[in-house]
């Protein structure tokens, strides 16, 4: 879902600060766009889609200094250990609590956004750079016990453009919800096109399922 888009069109010129205009000069030379439409709010959920590539995180962090928005993300803990820590905190870093019961951390972090003058966090939901049947359902957890809007990030290598121009109030209606999800990642193309995971979470007794393989 494209409507629109051009009109929220980053050009160096109109950006601020050296930074921004440095990071998006840098991604256009590669070729690449973003199309960005100022947040809603002071918190909320940035869903990024899809995550197929070590490549996406450089794209998305130079995107995010361009647009200027000290976007937070969520990464495994092992990626903060030792030196490398530091630098994935300053770059934004949040490393997720998996030692934990899930429900607990959720609300944590709920709480931890609601409590900031200003948080809004980035997470790639499928959770993995390999094909997976269904996205994880934390993202969907944390935006209803925050009670945040999602912003929708589209990675899209087929037009070498980042588009952050959707937002999205959750209903609570898992169904609908989702398909409103898949209507807006429908012409989104990965780096690798068969490892992107369907937009779609897992049934209840499926998600049961995992979560005891895991324990």
């Amino acid at each position: 879902m494209r409507d629109g888009t051009n009109d929220y069109l980053l050009r160096p010129a109109a950006l601020p600060t050296w930074r921004q205009r440095s990071a998006l000069r840098v991604l256009q030379l590669f070729g690449w766009t973003i199309h960005f439409k100022p947040l809603p709010g002071p918190h909320g959920i940035a869903v990024v889609y899809p995550h197929t590539s070590n490549l996406d995180f450089f794209i998305g962090l130079l995107s995010k200094w361009a647009m200027g928005v000290p976007y937070r993300w969520l990464a495994k803990e092992s990626l903060f250990r030792g030196p490398a820590g530091a630098l994935m905190r300053y770059w934004g870093g949040l490393p997720v609590e998996r030692r934990s019961a899930p429900t607990g951390a959720t609300q944590r972090l709920a709480d931890r956004i609601n409590d900031a003058a200003w948080m809004w966090v980035a997470i790639t939901p499928e959770g993995a750079r390999a094909h997976r049947p269904y996205w994880k359902s934390g993202f969907y957890h944390l935006a209803l016990a925050a009670n945040v809007p999602l912003v929708l990030m589209a990675l899209d290598y087929g037009r070498k453009e980042l588009r952050v121009t959707e937002t999205l109030t959750l209903t609570g209606v898992q169904d609908a919800d989702m398909a409103r999800l898949r209507a807006y990642y429908q012409d989104v193309t990965a780096r690798f096109p068969d490892q992107a995971g369907p937009v779609a979470l897992a049934p209840p007794r499926a998600a049961d399922e995992t979560e005891q393989r895991r324990a």
